[in-house]
């Protein structure tokens, strides 16, 4: 095997697409607030044999490549790894040297695109995409390859401002399934679903009652700084903040869609003084219920 040929492409059963700087341009300048993110590059190498590429200078794009069989070897600067089957790296756009191929006895079997943005530096240092030039592992999902087909599909119909702006809401969604797995598989047992989900389901099943930190600890056999600390780390906000914003979010939803009085929906949520679930409706939404209701009914 060590007289195979290093090639960029041309592997048998691939799927490639380039987007011409041209055709990006021209959609940014006619909508720029449409593509924050955009494609430039996505591919398919089925068995990659021989798959080789270097970049002196870095790129200019994020990349970001699951195996699906197989392996493979990155350099990245001064770093080298290797990537094997259910695992992705998300290369941030960088200016140091790149280097990656397909092990040459068992090639990798590869998804990958490229994608930028103006500003794609502030988002990789927003998402601390630094910690990512390392192989992740991610558990095999259909709807993965799904949504890649779909955004490869739609970019193969042709470059039109609302093929374009498919592709690259698509791309969001695409990322955070290997940004957030956690968010997008279904377990298979309720023992595999994470502490901190265990307690947002709860708190959305007792909306009408009133939970404390200590409840909510105690369930998990956690102190209440322990598991406070925890659930702000992983969500932003403080339980109770959390649990909060889960009653106002539902009291949105009655507001919209059923013709319940404010006292009524405020009671079912656990809220005796309809002027206090008031105040707080307010001081998270921005509007009182009334006012809520208004806007939306209209909306609607």
């Amino acid at each position: 095997m060590s007289n195979i040929l290093k090639r960029r492409d041309g592997f048998t059963g691939e799927r490639m697409i380039s987007i011409p700087e041209k055709v990006w341009k021209a959609a940014k300048d006619k909508t720029p607030s449409l593509f924050q993110l955009y494609i430039t590059y996505i591919g398919y190498f089925p068995r990659a044999v021989g798959h080789y590429r270097e970049r002196r200078k870095g790129c200019e794009d994020n990349i970001l490549f699951y195996c699906l069989k197989g392996k493979g070897h990155f350099v990245i600067g001064e770093d080298r790894c290797e990537v094997r089957a259910n695992e992705f790296m998300l290369l941030p756009a960088t200016d140091q040297y790149i280097r990656y191929q397909a092990d040459k006895d068992d090639p990798w079997t590869i998804y990958w695109v490229h994608f930028s943005g103006d500003n794609i530096h502030a988002f990789n240092q927003s998402l601390n995409q630094q910690s990512l030039k390392k192989p992740i592992p991610i558990p095999f999902s259909d709807n993965t390859i799904a949504l890649w087909g779909n955004l490869y599909q739609t970019l193969e119909m042709g470059y039109s401002i609302e093929n374009l702006c498919s592709a690259s809401f698509c791309l969001y969604h695409f990322l955070a399934i290997f940004l957030f797995p956690q968010r997008h598989i279904i377990p298979d047992k309720e023992e595999d679903v994470d502490m901190i989900t265990q307690s947002i389901i709860h708190m959305r099943d007792n909306l009408s009652k009133k939970l404390t930190v200590e409840d909510m600890a105690a369930q998990h056999m956690l102190s209440v700084s322990h598991f406070s600390s925890v659930f702000r780390k992983k969500t932003g906000m403080p339980p109770i903040d959390y649990f909060i914003h889960l009653r106002m979010q539902n009291a949105c939803q009655q507001l919209y869609a059923s013709k319940a009085k404010i006292k009524v929906i405020a009671s079912e949520l656990g809220y005796d003084d309809p002027y206090y679930f008031s105040r707080i409706f307010k001081k998270y939404v921005g509007v009182s219920p009334e006012e809520y209701r208004i806007s939306a009914t209209n909306a609607g």
